[in-house]
């Protein structure tokens, strides 16, 4: 059982660093997602949750934007922080069931969004007030999920960033929301030493996928395989909610 448990977690890391590596993004929604099929997501981000933060610190201070970035994102941090810690029973409380549903349809929306052409602008004037809203509503999914794409990843998006300084914005903003979930996690009691192996092998799993997908990344063209990965998500999404769903009225 063991054995089958840490081969899932270094396939489903493998393959989450590998589209981190190519895109940038994906660790936790699409590790969220695969091994959300097999236990309930409270386990399952407990599982995610150090790999995130790590791969986000790195990614991080990987370039020039740091101080802009937090300047002009912190109202959307604080709100994701405060949204996260507002709802931290989500995970394990009565409604803990419909916490994989929710992660599915949350996949279904975010591939959705990511396939479709309608972009939407943000002022520069608004994006404080806006962006706090933002937060307090990606917080009160992420509680719920442990995904932090909706709606913080059209949001920042909008605001019109250079790429080089998105990816960077992406590893700060993922960063503080993993943390305040890893501080979620701890008070429930979901971080134990029980977490320590498959976290490690997560770790490593995520690392190996990372280097991997960054050197194939110039190899390939990013938008095609972007473009397959958020149809796999649709797939992923719905087969994930539709069996919460019979395991909660079957």
């Amino acid at each position: 059982m063991v054995d089958s448990l840490l081969l899932l977690i270094t396939a489903a890391f493998l393959l989450a660093g590998f589209i981190k590596g190519v895109l940038g993004l994906g660790l936790p929604t699409v590790a969220m997602g695969l091994l959300a099929v097999t236990m309930p997501p409270a386990q399952a981000l407990a599982i995610v949750i150090v790999p995130a933060i790590i791969t986000n610190v790195w990614q991080t201070f990987f370039g020039p934007y740091l101080r802009d970035i937090v300047l002009r994102l912190w109202p959307l941090m604080v709100g994701t922080a405060v949204g996260i810690w507002l709802n931290r029973g989500m995970l394990t409380g009565p409604y803990a069931p419909y916490a994989a549903v929710v992660l599915g349809a949350l996949l279904v929306i975010y591939a959705i969004i990511g396939l479709s052409k309608f972009r939407f602008k943000v002022a520069r004037s608004d994006e404080k007030w806006i962006g706090g809203i933002v937060g307090l509503m990606t917080g009160a999914i992420s509680a719920t999920t442990g995904v932090q794409v909706i709606p913080s990843m059209p949001f920042m998006q909008a605001i019109g960033m250079e790429k080089d300084e998105l990816v960077q914005a992406l590893g700060v903003f993922f960063t503080v929301a993993t943390v305040a979930l890893a501080f979620n996690l701890t008070t429930a009691g979901l971080l134990t030493a029980a977490t320590a192996l498959p976290g490690a092998v997560a770790m490593v799993a995520s690392f190996t996928g990372m280097f991997i997908g960054q050197a194939v990344r110039n190899r390939m063209r990013p938008d095609v395989f972007r473009r397959w990965f958020l149809i796999a998500m649709i797939f992923l999404g719905i087969y994930l909610a539709a069996s919460a769903l019979l395991k909660i009225h079957g």
